[in-house]
């Protein structure tokens, strides 16, 4: 049994929120200069080379890319021959958010109850944990600082199997058209199709970790991502919604096997600051 210290999971939070909330993904950052050259409109292409210079920016200043520095999401593979030690694994985690929110002094954007009083913790906390035990003694961890802008756009549908691969195309374009500037495009779109709701939702969300230019290693899924992705630059909304033919950088979908009665749909919209990292211990 490996031992690893709660201690190294804290500070692995905290340099992975500081990263993804300082520095775009080279992936994304190809991606928008990609589309920068391919787009038609003199406005969207402005937009674009704006949102360019200001990842840039961000991470050579190590400031935020974004005024909404999101809500800590984090995705945690535990190998099961794994023992945390000399602390608790959620307050370490928890812990992890909280300095990197202060020291980078990044936006705490978290209330502690949704309806009545919506009082700020004031250091991002809560954050919201994802565990799969697997095999092995490592712990790979994934984190997402989302921003509610492009969340509140999201959307779930329960289709019926008959309304099958045209039905999910439908919903997820009607979605992003539906959004329309709210989630700052260009955005990358996430789809879950399968299991339950909560499992679409989990799935949809993952997502969004997926880099820009990776499809779906099913070729079935791949060329869906390519005809939805096709079929939603075609909307016109363009970068910040200001017309154009890039208001999306990229589908990703991923499925899980669910039950004969249903289909299940998610759509996790996130904005052009499609912020994430990983680390692996």
């Amino acid at each position: 049994m490996r031992e690893v210290k709660a201690e190294q999971i804290k500070e692995t939070i905290k340099d992975l929120f500081l990263k993804a909330n300082f520095e775009i993904g080279s992936d994304v950052l190809e991606m928008l200069k990609e589309r920068k050259e391919k787009e038609k409109s003199e406005i969207g292409q402005a937009v674009l080379s704006q949102i360019i210079e200001n990842d840039i920016i961000a991470s050579n200043e190590k400031i935020a890319m974004c005024q909404d520095t999101g809500y800590a999401v984090v995705f945690v593979e535990l190998g099961q021959e794994v023992a945390i030690v000399d602390g608790d694994f959620n307050e370490a985690i928890n812990q992890g958010v909280r300095e990197a929110y202060d020291e980078g002094y990044l936006r705490k954007s978290v209330v502690e109850e949704p309806l009545f009083e919506r009082k700020n913790t004031k250091d991002n906390t809560p954050a919201i944990v994802h565990l799969d035990i697997v095999p092995g003694d490592k712990i790979k961890i994934a984190v997402t600082p989302k921003g509610f802008g492009s969340e509140n756009m999201s959307a779930l549908k329960m289709l019926k199997p008959a309304d099958g691969i045209q039905g999910v195309h439908d919903f997820v374009v009607e979605t992003v058209e539906k959004a329309g500037p709210n989630p700052c495009p260009p955005i990358v779109v996430g789809v879950g199709i399968g299991g339950t709701v909560e499992k679409a939702a989990l799935i949809a969300k993952k997502c969004l970790l997926r880099a820009v230019d990776v499809h779906n290693s099913d070729e079935r899924y791949a060329r869906l991502e390519r005809a939805m992705l096709e079929d939603i630059n075609k909307l016109g909304i363009g970068p910040a919604g200001l017309g154009g033919i890039t208001t999306a950088l990229s589908v990703n979908i991923e499925f899980a096997p669910t039950h004969i009665a249903g289909l299940p749909v998610v759509v996790n919209i996130c904005c052009h600051a499609a912020r994430h990292a990983e680390a692996i211990i």
